[in-house]
């Protein structure tokens, strides 16, 4: 493409962690211009947000609705090519909507909406549109979570058997008015909906396995808390694979321990988010090897999301970054009027729908006393 594509922003305005970080992918491989935005509710922090990034104070919009309807009625060459949402998650499925039925594409965080209904409707919309939709489970963007996944479709670890999924923190042990543990803004979980849905994507992505259905048992350890701020599940998989998926933000020390143990009949694999330059590959009768980014023995595909040599390491800014450029690759063909290529490689509708269900599913399971509960679609 002749041009850098144009985005906006809905939310991340001053003081925002999650679009600071959104800018800083978006930005890191030069496609990319943040030219608009609704930085927040409150019209006055939008506009102070929009000044702190340097941008036109006509294209730094008091609410989003004004946004897009504004941004539609541009010249093609002018208007966003797409939109990101990174407002809390109540938020994500109107201004979705919004976007796209005014014609834009979505890069959105996660999880997707507020709720499973909202998801399926979501869905909908965006194969009506034809919309771009990309979500950001940024995990995924890592090279050697790739290069995990690409060694489980080649099969070199046999038949799966167990995954075992944990995302401890422990920021919440104190209490806090943090927007996650409302239930207005959050959603019907905290734990699960905040950090679960990624292990769990992260489960799928490398092993492709679906789950066929789950035990969940949610603890509110902290006094007063209206959501979960622990989870624990058993996980049966179709095809007869088991699963432990723990996500919990009272794991006191833990910062943001992401990792991931795939056992399979020939080898295992284990990667840890905190040391994400490396992949250990286990055997029966062999020693174990340490795969690290960067290096020629690597697949293809984790080649090609590899920015630095070897020895130089890639992290989180980065594998965010790894989102972007998939998603502006395809938005660039959306709006070339060109066919999306077919080995894009994000997450999309579809994964934020299972995302969706995953949360439903866990949480009508707690709900029931940590029964057997099977995987709603």
């Amino acid at each position: 493409m002749a041009r850098k594509l144009k985005m906006g922003m809905v939310g991340g305005g001053r003081d925002a962690f999650i679009g600071a970080v959104h800018r800083m992918a978006a930005w890191l491989d030069g496609k990319i211009d943040l030219v608009a935005g609704a930085f927040s509710t409150n019209a006055e922090k939008s506009r102070l947000s929009g000044e702190d990034l340097g941008l036109d104070p006509k294209r730094v919009y008091p609410d989003y609705e004004t946004m897009a309807k504004t941004e539609a009625g541009l010249p093609k060459d002018q208007r966003i090519d797409f939109v990101s949402i990174v407002t809390p998650n109540n938020a994500h499925f109107p201004v979705a909507k919004t976007f796209l039925e005014a014609g834009f594409n979505i890069v959105s965080d996660k999880p997707m909406t507020f709720d499973l209904a909202e998801a399926i409707e979501l869905r909908g919309l965006v194969k009506k549109t034809g919309k771009v939709f990309a979500l950001t489970h940024n995990y995924t963007g890592y090279p050697m979570v790739k290069e995990a996944r690409e060694m489980v479709r080649k099969g070199e670890l046999g038949k799966i058997l167990k995954v075992v999924a944990e995302y401890p923190q422990g920021w919440l042990i104190q209490p806090s008015d943090s927007w996650r543990t409302d239930p207005n803004k959050s959603g019907a979980s905290c734990a699960v909906g905040d950090i679960g849905t990624h292990a769990e994507n992260l489960g799928r992505y490398i092993t492709g396995l679906e789950i066929e259905e789950l035990c969940a048992e949610f603890t509110t350890f902290v006094p007063g808390r209206r959501l979960e701020d622990d989870a624990n599940m058993l996980i049966r998989y179709r095809g007869g694979a088991k699963g432990v998926l723990y996500a919990s933000q009272i794991s006191v020390g833990e910062e943001n321990n992401i990792n991931i143990r795939v056992y399979g009949t020939k080898a295992s694999l284990e990667w840890h988010q905190e040391h994400p330059n490396e992949l250990t590959v286990k055997y029966q009768d062999a020693p174990r090897r340490i795969f690290r980014r960067g290096n020629p023995y690597v697949s293809d595909v984790a080649k090609k999301f590899t920015r630095l040599p070897s020895g130089h390491p890639e992290a989180f800014i980065e594998a965010f970054a790894n989102i972007y450029l998939e998603a502006a690759r395809a938005i660039e063909a959306e709006v070339a009027g060109k066919p999306i290529p077919s080995d894009i490689d994000f997450p999309n509708v579809d994964d934020g729908v299972t995302g969706m269900a995953f949360i439903a599913t866990a949480v009508k399971s707690a709900k029931n006393g940590a029964v057997w509960t099977k995987f709603e679609r």
